[in-house]
């Protein structure tokens, strides 16, 4: 996937991995940029255009896929931690977690589809975690999101395969975020999740793995299910 002269929506752009990512396809020539974003007025990164885009809001969706009708990339980023307990508390945090993590890629693939078809396949990126695969104790809703999302990632990408987009599943430890500011752990910065996933996506890549614990958890998937518990 060329990302010279590319035109590209990215969700939950105005903060952390999501500016990354419109920061890095700038940077690369993409052609124009759109930055899904809640409150259009806090997108406020030069050279991006703005677009109205609530992944939980069916109307905003198609009005967005609408408007952004030339796109050639569709990078899914937008999600939330909630941090819902495993036994303790309501369970209304996990099914926000679930709706906009989940549900919210869903119906932004399923808006954007004919549009990538149209412009000729383009490529589809969602961002994952490497909470899809492993034992989360503080955040088990964000991580039973992420692997119902990792689970509709590789339906989308042979769903989709016939149109000839390309679907790139992203994974990733801990990143450098205000969503991590109280985690005390190694950190990637987001602006190393766009890179490296900007390479991958230049090469048709359909997975990145980002870092070393997303690259062993990744491995360790055939292997005893202890190894997916986290280190104590």
């Amino acid at each position: 996937m060329e990302i010279e002269g590319a035109v590209a929506v990215v969700t939950g752009a105005n903060r952390g991995i999501g500016l990354a990512f419109t920061r890095a396809l700038l940077a690369r020539g993409a052609a124009k940029v759109y930055a899904g974003v809640r409150d259009p007025a806090r997108a406020q990164e030069p050279g991006v255009t703005a677009l109205p885009l609530d992944v939980t809001d069916d109307e905003q969706i198609a009005a967005a896929a609408e408007a952004a009708a030339d796109a050639t990339i569709v990078v899914n980023n937008a999600g939330i931690q909630a941090g819902v307990a495993l036994l303790d508390g309501t369970l209304e945090g996990a099914r926000r977690e679930m709706e906009v993590n989940y549900f919210g890629t869903w119906a932004v693939t399923r808006a954007f589809a004919p549009v990538l078809a149209a412009n000729g396949g383009g490529a589809l990126v969602n961002m994952l975690s490497v909470a899809s695969w492993r034992v989360n104790m503080r955040w088990p809703g964000y991580a039973a999101s992420k692997a119902a999302e990792w689970s509709l990632t590789n339906a989308l990408r042979v769903g989709l395969r016939p149109q000839g987009t390309l679907v790139v599943g992203v994974h990733v430890g801990f990143v450098d975020t205000d969503a991590t500011a109280g985690v005390d752990a190694p950190k990637t910065a987001a602006g190393e999740v766009a890179a490296l996933t900007l390479d991958a996506l230049g090469r048709d890549e359909p997975e990145v793995l980002v870092d070393e614990v997303s690259r062993q958890v990744r491995a360790a998937l055939s292997g005893p299910v202890e190894l997916l518990e986290p280190a104590r």
